[in-house]
């Protein structure tokens, strides 16, 4: 007997998985919404193909025969298949399943995208987020690539804007950040010409908080600090501070983060005259790759909160 003969519809399996469970051929038809002459029917085809009685016929019901049970296992194992397929294709489109990596500069990363993976997850714990926090530079060129969902970054000129969708989000503010004895930590007022004396921990050159910072100077006349050590990473920025009278230059909500509950840092804030803040981030998604349903989900619950 060859193994197409054998090919079983789920519809098949289904009356043959009713029949074991209810040992009735009537109730197993209307479990499965037949009538029970079809169903009579459709049993005795799967007989005529097996070539075997799967059930004993009794006053007391039907009993599967050992090739009854043989053929009932592999049915049950199919049909939960089957349905766990359906469920799971279900999820996918209605975005409480799958897979989505998307990437931000660090303010929206930390002011934004933590707050909407939480909601997304708490709905939704199987959804597989994951996010990388990068310059814009990177993120544009992993996006541009297809390897990222959508980002929330800046606009750069080597870019063609074209390519993307692109939804206006808001400024990144800028403020200067010390360990919380530092000598200048309980100024009222602290003035650029009294940052431009002591040690700076920055990022790269080129990077939008960076010449934020050096361009406040250059307004007043002032020259950049001589006394810089350069970082990209977050973690030594925040060592460094922790360590010595330097003062960095960082975004906002990473600040907030930082100096507030439950992380309650010793770092502080300093008091300028002025609010220092680098060009706006936007949300940015391939025109030619539309989003997943986890990925909608995603980006609008992060609109959501950038509209409170």
């Amino acid at each position: 007997m060859s193994l197409s003969h054998l090919m079983l519809k789920p519809a098949q399996l289904r009356l043959i998985r009713a029949v074991a469970e209810s040992g009735q051929l009537q109730l197993a038809a209307e479990s499965c919404a037949m009538t029970q002459p079809a169903a009579s029917r459709m049993l005795a085809e799967v007989e005529r193909r097996v070539g075997a009685p799967l059930f004993n016929r009794l006053p007391t019901g039907m009993e599967p025969t050992e090739i009854g049970l043989t053929v009932l296992r592999r049915a049950r194992a199919v049909l939960r298949e089957l349905e766990s397929m359906s469920s799971d294709i279900e999820a996918l489109r209605h975005g409480h399943a799958g897979r989505v990596r998307i990437g931000a500069v660090t303010g929206p990363a930390v002011g934004y995208l933590v707050p909407a993976i939480r909601a997304i997850k708490r709905a939704s714990p199987e959804t597989d987020i994951s996010v990388e926090v990068l310059p814009s530079r990177d993120l544009l060129g992993y996006l541009a690539a297809g390897e990222m969902d959508f980002i929330l970054a800046r606009v750069l000129p080597e870019f063609d804007s074209a390519l993307f969708d692109i939804t206006p989000m808001r400024d990144e503010k800028v403020v200067f950040l010390v360990r919380s004895d530092h000598p200048l930590a309980r100024a009222p007022i602290v003035t650029m010409t009294e940052l431009g004396e002591y040690e700076w921990i920055m990022q790269q050159r080129g990077a939008p908080i960076r010449e934020a910072t050096f361009e406040a100077f250059a307004a007043l006349g002032l020259s950049e600090p001589r006394d810089c050590v350069n970082s990209p990473s977050l973690l030594f920025t925040i060592a460094y501070l922790a360590q010595s009278d330097a003062v960095a230059s960082v975004s906002e909500e990473v600040a907030q983060l930082l100096i507030r509950a439950p992380v309650n840092a010793s770092f502080k804030i300093l008091r300028m005259h002025h609010q220092l803040s680098v060009s706006p981030y936007y949300l940015l998604c391939l025109k030619r790759r539309p989003l997943s349903p986890l990925a909608l989900r995603l980006r609008d619950e992060l609109l959501r909160l950038a509209a409170e």
